[in-house]
């Protein structure tokens, strides 16, 4: 059985890494993120593949933000 919702990033319950990196961003990136993905993932995305790009694609996020990686993990 397959159940789709629709999630929004800044109430999504990130887990391990991706919480960590998940937490330093704004609540404006993450909206502006939604945009992104939602190009991205066109036929939308799971919960574990938005966790793993958030865990493991923090560079690429911060490259979408235009953030500086560093910057972001100094805050």
């Amino acid at each position: 059985m397959k159940i789709t919702k629709e999630l929004d990033l800044t109430t999504f319950e990130f887990w391990s890494g991706a919480k960590d990196f998940a937490k330093k961003l704004t609540y404006s990136e993450l909206k502006e993120l939604e945009f992104i993905l939602n190009d991205l993932f066109s036929e939308g995305a799971t919960e574990t593949e938005i966790n793993d790009l958030f865990w493991f694609d923090d560079e690429s996020i911060c490259e979408w933000l235009n953030l500086e990686i560093d910057n972001v993990y100094e805050r």
